[in-house]
């Protein structure tokens, strides 16, 4: 078995000492409670898990257009943030350091979930090949109208408040989600961004909106306190890019132009094959932050990317959520529970705070 040491040793990020290098990835569960305010077991269930070196929380819509998905927790309310402060306490409680991750959908979403039953939000209005989650279940999102210039300049206002709210929430620090066909990714790509304004057409201005959000939320709590999350080549939520490796090597130069504490890089196809052709070390050649990767990784693959070098810290998902001692089971190369799939997405106690720790 692979040396697990690597990961065993203790990283600065920010202002924060971080006693490893495995990381919570957000993860999605769909079990907030009315009004989307994190639900009665999340303090439990955040808590379990917080002898990870760092937790990134579930994503968090950062204002009622944003949200995508039922009963996915937000942070632009005061009841929200009152929710969130009891998760961030119980996870300080118990040694834990957490993120939240700012979130906004765009198009990825169904008018039944939005504010009087409006269109979703887009960089352009292009209809995305794709599914959301609402009462009805699983269905095809609706057809998005494009953002004025005016509304571009409220939702960077909305991530900046959402990150002055999160700390107001206790929260250790923020990450901007930039992947995975949300609306941040949807300006980065040409397949989803057909705009002929300062925000459309060249890779710069495609990376203008990524680079204002972020700008903005570092302005409100200080760049040590702020993460950002790519995803290059994933084509999930039905985007892709003619030129993958100019534009995020363009994203990645400009988030470092900032110095916000790391950027956080899914590899290959978000949830599926890691391997691909596009040149991650490139990247992160023009970061000088922490550098977190994500995508399949297990104990000894983890181990092996922090001991190369490849990285400074590692996400894990779905082992997380099956083992919230997962960090003591690498220590003592215990076996891990089973993950019980059916369970991942809404429900109750089952599959989310009963998953039995070591003895």
């Amino acid at each position: 078995m692979t040396d697990v040491s690597p990961l065993f040793q203790s990283l600065t990020l920010g202002k924060l000492t971080l006693p490893n290098r495995i990381v919570m990835a957000p993860l999605t569960r769909n079990r907030a409670a009315a009004g989307n305010v994190p639900g009665p077991l999340a303090p439990l269930y955040y808590a379990q898990r917080a002898s990870v070196g760092l937790i990134i929380s579930e994503a968090t819509q950062i204002s009622p257009l944003g949200q995508g998905y039922i009963a996915t927790p937000g942070i632009h309310s005061a009841e929200q943030v009152v929710g969130w402060r009891r998760v961030t306490n119980a996870v300080h409680a118990a040694g834990g350091r957490m993120f939240a991750q700012l979130w906004h959908v765009g198009r990825i979403s169904h008018s039944s979930l939005l504010p009087d039953e409006q269109p979703p939000v887009a960089p352009s209005a292009i209809r995305a090949a794709s599914k959301t989650f609402t009462a009805q279940g699983f269905v095809d999102v609706s057809e998005p109208r494009a953002l004025t210039l005016e509304e571009i300049a409220q939702v960077v206002a909305d991530y900046r408040r959402a990150a002055a709210n999160a700390i107001d929430a206790g929260f250790d620090g923020v990450e901007v989600h930039a992947a995975n066909g949300y609306l941040i990714d949807q300006f980065l790509r040409d397949s989803s961004n057909h705009r002929h304004d300062a925000y459309g057409g060249s890779i710069e201005n495609r990376t203008q909106f990524l680079f204002e959000v972020v700008q903005a939320v570092a302005a409100e709590i200080g760049a040590e306190r702020v993460g950002v999350r790519f995803s290059p080549v994933s084509e999930f939520n039905d985007v892709r890019d003619s030129q993958p490796q100019a534009l995020f090597e363009r994203a990645v130069e400009r988030m470092d132009a900032l110095h916000i504490a790391y950027v956080h890089v899914i590899e290959g196809q978000t949830g599926g094959d890691r391997d691909t052709s596009f040149d991650y070390a490139a990247l992160r050649r023009r970061f000088d932050g922490v550098w977190m990767l994500n995508n399949g990784y297990d104990g000894n693959g983890a181990a092996q990317a922090v001991g190369a070098g490849r990285a400074d810290l590692i996400a894990i998902g779905r082992p997380l959520i099956a083992n919230p001692d997962y960090v003591e089971r690498l220590r003592r190369k215990a076996p891990l529970n089973a993950l019980d799939a059916a369970t991942l997405y809404g429900g109750d106690a089952r599959g989310y705070t009963d998953y039995l720790a070591l003895a």
